[in-house]
């Protein structure tokens, strides 16, 4: 494990976390999104991100304290009025850093909704997974992750659903988050 894993183990596990019921959005839900992920797709925009990558396209996002604290049944409510979705897709910010409100909404939409749930990160896969514990759990609940930081030397924009070369794409069995394939 290099010393960047264990740093961004630590990320993982220390970020700031809403008071419970509650999750930190940078913005309103979007619905109709066809960049966020395969098929149209709502997004939730999480507020707050621990790794501040150069040429990030959402600095606004960094922000613990920023954005706004909302009830996690409000955002529920919202989602349940897109008819037409595919699928729902989290965005940052940081996911991770606020997983187990995450998880509860994924959770949900998988469920009552008939959603697939990506997700994008800042962190790798394999850190996630070491870093256990309700990261972890929000892991198994997807069925997509965009995996990695966004390097700026690495930008291509001819990447599907990424902006640099060093992001995956990983297709996951929900439930156990193995990874089907990768892209």
């Amino acid at each position: 494990m290099t010393d960047w894993d264990k740093i961004a183990i630590e990320k993982i596990k220390s970020a700031p976390q809403p008071p419970e019921d509650y999750i930190r959005l940078s913005g309103p839900c979007e619905r109709d999104s066809i960049v966020n992920g395969d098929g149209l797709r709502a997004v939730v925009w999480t507020q707050g991100c621990p790794n501040h990558c150069k040429g990030c396209q959402n600095p606004e996002t960094w922000d613990f304290e920023a954005g706004t604290l909302a009830k996690i049944s409000d955002v529920l409510d919202i989602l349940k009025t897109y008819e037409g979705q595919a699928g729902l897709t989290f965005c940052g910010g940081e996911p991770f850093a606020q997983p187990k409100a995450c998880k509860e909404i994924a959770d949900y939409v998988r469920k009552n909704l008939g959603w697939n749930v990506w997700s994008f990160t800042g962190f790798t896969y394999e850190q996630i997974q070491a870093a256990g514990g309700d990261a972890l759990e929000f892991l198994k609940s997807l069925d997509a992750i965009i995996d990695g930081p966004f390097i700026l030397s690495q930008k291509d924009l001819s990447l599907r659903f990424r902006g640099s070369k060093n992001q995956r794409l990983l297709h996951l069995e929900p439930g156990t988050a193995k990874i089907k394939s990768i892209e």
